[in-house]
């Protein structure tokens, strides 16, 4: 029998709607005809708030006490997904960070086994290096960085399901590999990289489509020295992870940098870490500790190591601290990401025949529910 969810204002994507009800049915949303106008023969379901479309976060390194990197499984990705659905993400890339060829290929096999299985909101994945620059490492391990060969392409390839999205530093690898992984079907972004303008836009010509975590991990913008921070905001035509967790990046040069690109292709992303969802105060990364103290995580020196983000926070911190406007918002956790994965077609909009993964929201933008494929977690 059809759901009809009623009694919520609607952001269908584009416009706020008052008095429509959200029909679903096979996991699909199938029609938003007026309250009024609902037959018989159609389960209700009274809700209260904002319905929106779930959130999607590109850059996901753990939650619920697990990091990918450590927990190479389908148990770890359910895991993971599980853990930040409680803050209304209901599609997400999985992140491995740098590590041995041979870890990553067993993270490729369990997205693999993941998809194949569907998991709930898992996406595809993000290897985020070992392909990147030791002169912008942040946290990640030095010692398992190196230029992308011929059996990493073949591994980064060999998700046939889903998304593959990997993250390098365009200096540190061959134009060639960059435009074959491109040609196959990977999204490729910029990170921790020390790159200047011009090689990131022939990376770009190779295929290149996004930047992780702007302005982190990468040199920052200059008079005469652009660097990938100024490629980012001088091409219309990629895109933008940013952390708004008022510690990545300061509020003032947010707003510099949506201002200078807009919010079309600007995508909040958590960046999160296996914190996620739980009290643990500490948590170890290739054998470092890592601090958890007053929403901010970092070594003992000082160094950030991913965030302490969900991104419920980062849509309030989006309003709240920048400024934005809702709907600008909403669509850069949920449409704009979607436009980037190239699955903007399925997700990203409540509207008949996209994919029934919804997030409720209170007045204040706390989480109350979420559905996935018109499942719903309450």
């Amino acid at each position: 029998m059809p759901l009809a969810l009623t009694g919520a204002r609607i952001f269908d994507g584009t416009h706020m709607l008052e008095g429509r009800a959200v029909v679903i049915e096979n996991g699909r949303i199938v029609a938003l005809p007026p309250e009024r106008d609902l037959g018989a023969g159609v389960k209700r379901r009274a809700v209260t708030g904002l319905l929106t479309s779930g959130f999607i976060d590109v850059q996901v390194n753990g939650g619920g006490g697990v990091m990918l990197n450590d927990v190479r499984t389908v148990e770890g990705l359910k895991t993971i997904a599980a853990a930040h659905r409680k803050y209304g993400t209901t599609g997400l890339l999985p992140t491995f960070i740098t590590d041995t060829r041979e870890k990553m290929a067993e993270a490729v096999e369990a997205m693999r086994a993941a998809l194949a299985t569907r998991v709930p909101g898992v996406l595809g994945i993000h290897v985020e290096g070992p392909f990147i620059n030791p002169a912008r490492k942040g946290v990640h391990n030095a010692a398992f960085m190196r230029p992308m060969e011929e059996e990493d392409f073949d591994i980064l390839t060999s998700l046939k399901e889903g998304r593959t999205l990997v993250t390098l530093a365009p200096e540190s690898n061959s134009m060639d590999l960059i435009a074959r992984l491109a040609a196959a079907g990977v999204l490729i972004c910029a990170g921790h990289t020390a790159s200047d303008y011009a090689t990131v836009m022939e990376a770009f010509r190779n295929g290149l489509r996004g930047f992780t975590h702007l302005y982190n991990a990468m040199p920052p913008l200059a008079g005469r020295d652009p660097g990938p921070v100024g490629a980012a905001l001088d091409n219309r035509d990629t895109w933008c992870g940013i952390i708004v967790d008022g510690h990545h990046v300061s509020d003032p040069a947010l707003r510099l940098a949506i201002a200078a690109k807009g919010t079309e292709r600007m995508m909040l992303v958590t960046d999160a870490m296996a914190v996620t969802g739980t009290d643990m105060k500490t948590f170890e990364l290739h054998g470092r500790t890592i601090y958890r103290k007053d929403g901010r995580l970092a070594t003992e020196d000082g160094t950030l190591a991913g965030s302490d983000l969900d991104m419920a926070a980062a849509v309030r911190n989006s309003v709240e601290r920048l400024g934005l406007a809702l709907p600008d918002v909403l669509r850069m956790a949920s449409l704009v990401p979607a436009a980037f994965l190239r699955l903007d077609h399925e997700y990203g909009r409540i509207a008949p025949g996209y994919c029934a993964d919804l997030v409720l929201l209170d007045e204040g933008l706390h989480v109350q529910d979420t559905w996935i494929g018109g499942e719903a977690l309450s």
